[in-house]
């Protein structure tokens, strides 16, 4: 049970290491393709939450997010390999922030062909988040140590 156990881990954190390890090939001077993808979406978040509270926010560098996330992920996906609960935790961060932030389904038609590639991208990422938290409630729903039930003492008379 221990090898089948260790192999699902590295099979699960492979997406995030593997992911981790191209975007940190790719990151170059500006980012990489990446902060590319990224940056219109930083923008336009940034404007809406501009328009809504009233305020103006710092300008965010898109080169410290993709860092951020490699960072995340590599780290994240090693320490869950080894059964860490932080590193399920760190992969769970990653997906919360990064999934509605990249897959915006919600702004396309459904007729539209953009909906239904960056919904399936959604799901697939929400699927993972549901193994993260089913892996989180395992590991803290075992015991630490095995009980040891103690031996009746026998009676002297």
């Amino acid at each position: 049970m221990g090898f089948f156990s260790f192999m699902g881990r590295v099979l699960f954190a492979s997406i995030f290491i593997l992911s981790a390890w191209q975007m940190f090939n790719e990151f170059g001077v500006d980012g990489g393709p990446a902060a590319k993808e990224l940056a219109p979406k930083v923008s336009q978040v940034k404007e809406l939450l501009i328009s809504k509270i009233g305020v103006s926010l710092p300008e965010i560098e898109v080169r410290h997010l993709v860092a951020t996330s490699i960072a995340i992920k590599g780290l994240g996906g090693v320490l869950f390999v080894f059964g860490s609960s932080f590193g399920a935790y760190l992969l769970l961060l990653q997906l919360l922030c990064a999934t509605p932030f990249l897959y915006q389904f919600y702004n396309y038609a459904p007729s539209e062909p953009e909906f239904f590639a960056l919904l399936h991208e959604f799901l697939q990422n929400a699927a993972l988040f549901g193994a993260l938290l089913f892996f989180i409630g395992m590991k803290n729903s075992l015991p630490r140590r095995p009980i040891k039930k103690k031996a009746p003492k026998p009676k002297t008379v």
